[in-house]
């Protein structure tokens, strides 16, 4: 069973695309879809989720805040180590843990969980190295397809619906 949830964040949270103001501010648009069912896995069910990602923002902090996302990790060069220290805390293994990445820097990482992800618009390698490839596209459900796929793996889908019915 599937205790942790890793995500990616730029291309996989969001769509990749990162906007700049004219006073340098950064924008980044986040789906309210994955929200939606990443609170479920986190403050409903009580699992862990983890952000680990190669950039750093403090919307990234803002939006791991708001969803209950345990652990937060930016400006990361190697994501399975801090994936190794994040199983070592909590006591869990890779195979009870599923991830979401989509490109190259997430592949040592997305080759070592038991279940790996990557949105519809990953990067081609990424996309041959997974057990699933999401229909949708990150920033635009990606998220929520993983975690409704793992609750149906999981018997749990009917948990998720019945919460809301």
């Amino acid at each position: 069973m599937i205790e942790l949830l890793i995500f990616d964040v730029d291309g996989t949270l969001t769509n990749g695309d990162i906007m700049y103001s004219s006073v340098l501010q950064e924008y980044k648009t986040f789906n309210v879809n994955d929200g939606f069912a990443i609170v479920f896995w986190t403050k409903y069910l009580g699992k862990k989720a983890a952000i680990i990602t190669g950039r750093e923002s403090k919307i990234v902090e803002y939006r791991a805040n708001e969803l209950k996302i345990e652990y937060v990790y930016q400006n990361v060069k190697d994501k399975l180590a801090v994936l190794d220290n994040i199983l070592k805390k909590e006591g869990l293994n890779y195979n009870q843990t599923a991830a979401i990445g989509d490109d190259l820097n997430d592949l040592k990482m997305l080759k070592k969980v038991g279940l790996s992800f990557a949105p519809q618009n990953a990067h081609e390698l990424v996309k041959n190295s997974v057990n699933v490839v999401c229909k949708k596209s990150g920033g635009n459900g990606a998220a929520r397809e993983m975690i409704e796929y793992i609750l149906k793996e999981d018997s749990l889908y009917e948990e998720f619906l019945n919460q809301w019915l």
